[in-house]
């Protein structure tokens, strides 16, 4: 591992100066930057410690009914809230079908949202990789390429984010709170990654020294809770990341969807909203035909980026299940296997 210098800054905004400066990078948990770190694959000269920043470990209840959620709070304490959990529960479940146990009690909010990609190529310091070296080329474009990218894809990138959490947070509409060194900001979470395009090494929006301090959900995505799901498949049911995932979210009154949801992981460089298949379920029966056209119509601009073809029909298939799972009811306790198809409805309280 390459020397580095290391930083903890006693306030937000010398945190921001430490880190605005090139080469810098800042350390939370750690789950992911320091593998990257001990692998070649990241090497930063300066590491700005945060976690003994002040006020950013708090779940806030707003008088709206939304929730603002500090970006050093723990995945696991997160999900295991149950107040939390009761009024956004597919969020809830995406965290519990992350990694391990160990890591989710270790890893951030704030960090989840801007871990790197898990492709292969990229963390591999002997193949070309556009992402981690611009210029030298993709590798994943000929060679194992089966779970890489079928929307958004560019010529010079084919990764997928990795990210569960994020996947609801996009369908919900939840919202960043960024710090940095033109002040504060917020930026809605579906905006904040990018797609590769020509400069697939820029993953997100944020400026040097820009740090993430809060996430937000509105009041309105709780309207959502009763018929809320998130379903992720995978290559083993444990300690894997999405080969495809959907959110998905309704509020159905006498039988009819008023309003719809719906968001898709491991199919893109960034949680994918399906606006059109939302628009397509507004005022809709939730029944089998309509979810099927739904899927159709998130899916009308998907492509093969390699030998991934039969990522587009699974996710197809993801999707409909999703939503026929959201349509039957969030279920008062969370699945035993969280966001498995495999899973049955006994297993830890949930909202009930």
């Amino acid at each position: 591992m390459k020397n580095f210098d290391y930083i903890r800054p006693a306030s937000i905004s010398d945190a921001i100066d430490a880190a605005a400066e090139p080469g810098a990078a800042y350390l939370a948990a750690g789950t992911n930057l320091l593998d990257l770190m001990k692998g070649g694959v990241t090497r930063p000269d300066r590491l700005v410690d945060i976690t003994r920043l002040p006020g950013l470990d708090r779940i806030e209840w707003l008088p709206d009914g939304g929730v603002r959620i500090g970006a050093m709070v723990r995945n696991a304490d997160l999900a295991h809230d149950v107040d939390f959990a009761r009024g956004f529960p597919a969020v809830a479940e995406a965290l519990l079908s992350g990694a391990s146990a160990q890591l989710r009690n270790a890893a951030t909010v704030g960090g989840n949202l801007l871990q790197r990609t898990r492709c292969a190529y990229f963390y591999d310091t002997a193949s070309a990789c556009n992402k981690r070296e611009p210029g030298t080329g993709c590798d994943a474009r000929d060679g194992e390429n089966r779970l890489h990218a079928v929307l958004g894809w560019s010529e010079g990138c084919i990764a997928t984010h990795p990210s569960d959490f994020c996947v609801p947070l996009v369908a919900l509409d939840s919202v960043a709170e960024i710090e940095g060194r033109s002040g504060k900001r917020e930026i809605a979470l579906e905006a904040l990654h990018r797609l590769p395009g020509d400069t697939p090494e820029r993953e997100s929006v944020l400026e040097p020294g820009d740090l993430i301090v809060a996430l937000r959900l509105p009041a309105e995505a709780r309207g959502f809770s009763a018929h809320a799901r998130y379903l992720k498949v995978r290559e083993r049911t444990s300690y894997a990341f999405a080969v495809a995932s959907a959110a998905a979210a309704l509020r159905i009154e006498q039988g009819v969807i008023r309003d719809a949801r719906l968001a898709l992981g491991g199919v893109a460089a960034k949680p994918w909203r399906a606006r059109a298949a939302e628009q397509y379920l507004a005022g809709r029966q939730g029944d089998a035909v309509s979810f099927f056209h739904a899927a159709e119509a998130a899916l009308a601009d998907a492509r093969p980026s390699g030998n991934n073809g039969f990522k587009i029909e699974l996710a197809r298939r993801i999707i409909v299940r999703a939503l026929t799972l959201a349509a039957a009811g969030t279920p008062a306790r969370l699945p035993a296997l969280p966001a498995s198809h495999f899973s049955s409805v006994s297993g830890a309280l949930h909202v009930a």
